[in-house]
C-alpha cells in the first residue's frame, strides 16, 4: 500500500478526516460518496461534539492530526439548562468547555464543509455522486443503513440568546431526551425516540409546546429535520484489509446519540494505521470500545426506567457537581470503565442487542428499534394540536422537510 493510491468510501467526517491525514501524508488519496456534496445528508441542523470522554480538549486533538478546528464554525458552552422530567430545571457547568455546538450541512460554515476544504487542500481528489465497490476501498466510512433510533426537529427563527437546553422526559423522548439549541438568531428544538412509535409528529409538536411554555422564543419556523442512527458493536474493525470507521464501524454513542468525536478520531486513527504508525484493531479497542461499551450500558439501564429514574439521574447530577465542584465529572463517570459496567455489561449485551451478519461478510451486534410501550399511548395538548396546524400552514406556505414520518 506503500505506493498505491488510498481509495476511501463515504466522504462525511470520518472519511474526510482520514483523507485529510493521508493526504497531508503525502499519500494519494480517492474519496467517493454517492451524494452531491459532505454534508448534503443533513439540512442545516445543528450538532454538538462532547467533550468529557476524554480528558484533552478534543480541538487540540484535532490539531495534532492536522486538522484545524478553525475551519468551520463552532460555539462552545459551559453551561446548559437541565430540564428534569417535572419540569425542574438545574444548571450543570464546568470551568472548561463542556461541548461545542457545530452546524452539519452544505453551507461554508459547516463542519462538513470545512473538513472538505481541508482534504482538498491538502491534495486529496473527492468524487461526489459516484458509486464505489466498498471491496475496492481501503476505508469504509459511508453512513448508517439500519435505524436504532431517530431524531426529529425543527428549526426557527428566534430573538433568544444563544443557549443549551437537555430535557429528560420519558414522554416526550421515549427512552431518551429533547433538547433545545439557539445559535446567533436560529434554533432547534429536537426529540430523540428510541422506541418506534406511529405518528412521531406528535412527540415533535408536544415538545415545542413545552419549551414554548418554559423558554419566550418567539418562535418562526423555518422547516423541519431530522435523521436516523444505527447502533451496532462490529466483531473486527478491520476486516478483509478494509478499516471500518465512524457509524460504519459503529462507533457511536449509544446513550446521548454523540458520533462526531468518534466519527473524527477513528478516520485519524485508521489513516495513521496505514501510515504505519497504529494498529486500528488495537487502538480503537483500546481508545473507543470502552467507551461505546459504556454508553451501551447506560442506554440498557435508561430503557429500563421512566421519568421516575430519570428524575434520580437529573437529582444526582445536580448533587455529584455541587460535591465536586463540576458538572463533567458526572458525565466522565458515566463512561468510565468499572467492575459494576464489566459486570453488567454481558447483561445489557445478551437484554439489548442481536447478533446479525452483514451483507460485506462481517458479524454486528445492534440494537434494534424498541417497540412501543403502553405508556406511550396519550392525547396530545391543545398547544400540541395548534403548533402540528401552525407547521401544516408553513410546510404548504413552501417551507421544506429533510424528514417525515414515512422514514420512520
Amino acid at each position: 500500500m506503500a505506493d498505491k493510491p488510498i481509495h476511501i468510501l463515504g466522504a462525511g467526517l470520518s472519511g474526510l478526516s482520514a483523507a485529510i491525514v493521508l493526504a497531508n501524508a503525502g499519500k494519494e488519496v480517492h474519496v467517493y460518496d454517492v451524494r452531491k456534496d459532505s454534508g448534503a445528508r443533513f439540512d442545516g441542523d445543528f450538532q454538538g461534539i462532547e467533550n468529557w470522554t476524554s480528558s484533552p480538549d478534543f480541538f487540540d486533538e484535532m490539531r495534532s492530526w492536522g486538522i484545524d478546528p478553525d475551519s468551520f464554525k463552532s460555539d462552545s458552552f459551559s453551561i446548559v439548562d437541565l430540564a428534569h422530567p417535572d419540569d425542574v430545571i438545574t444548571q450543570p457547568k464546568t470551568d472548561g468547555i463542556a461541548f461545542r455546538v457545530v452546524e452539519r450541512g452544505t453551507d461554508e460554515h459547516c463542519i462538513d464543509q470545512g473538513l472538505k476544504k481541508l482534504a482538498l487542500e491538502a491534495g486529496a481528489t473527492i468524487h461526489y455522486d459516484t458509486r464505489k465497490n466498498p471491496q475496492e476501498c481501503n476505508i469504509i466510512a459511508a453512513g448508517p443503513k439500519d435505524s436504532s433510533a431517530i431524531a426529529f426537529g425543527e428549526i426557527f427563527y428566534t430573538d433568544h440568546p444563544n443557549h443549551v437546553t437537555l430535557q429528560l422526559n420519558d414522554k416526550l423522548a421515549p427512552g431518551a431526551y429533547s433538547y433545545l439549541i439557539i445559535i446567533d438568531g436560529v434554533g432547534l428544538i429536537c426529540t430523540c425516540l428510541w422506541r418506534k412509535q406511529k405518528r412521531s409528529s406528535r412527540y415533535l409538536n408536544e415538545t415545542i409546546a413545552w419549551y414554548e411554555e418554559n423558554y419566550e422564543l418567539n418562535r418562526r419556523p423555518i422547516k423541519r429535520v431530522g435523521g436516523k442512527g444505527d447502533f451496532s458493536l462490529p466483531e473486527k474493525y478491520v476486516h478483509e484489509g478494509r478499516y471500518y470507521v465512524g457509524e460504519a464501524g459503529g462507533l457511536q454513542d449509544f446513550m446521548w446519540g454523540f458520533g462526531m468525536r468518534y466519527a473524527i478520531t477513528s478516520g485519524a486513527l485508521a489513516a495513521q494505521s496505514i501510515l504505519g504508525e497504529y494498529n486500528y484493531e488495537v487502538e480503537i479497542r483500546k481508545r473507543l470500545v470502552p467507551l461505546v461499551k459504556s454508553s451501551a450500558i447506560n442506554r440498557f439501564l435508561l430503557n429500563r426506567v421512566g421519568d421516575r429514574g430519570f428524575k434520580l439521574a437529573a437529582r444526582y447530577w445536580m448533587w455529584d457537581q455541587k460535591r465536586k465542584g463540576d458538572g463533567l465529572a458526572f458525565m466522565r463517570w458515566l463512561y468510565a470503565p468499572s467492575i459494576f459496567r464489566n459486570l453488567l455489561w454481558p447483561i445489557a449485551k445478551l437484554s439489548m442487542l442481536r447478533r446479525k451478519r452483514l451483507d460485506d461478510g462481517r458479524f454486528v451486534n445492534r440494537m434494534p428499534f424498541r417497540k412501543a410501550l403502553k405508556r406511550d399511548n396519550w392525547e396530545p395538548s391543545i398547544e400540541a394540536v395548534e403548533i402540528g396546524k401552525q407547521w401544516d400552514k408553513v410546510r404548504k406556505s413552501g417551507a421544506n422537510t429533510s424528514f417525515t414520518e414515512s422514514d420512520t
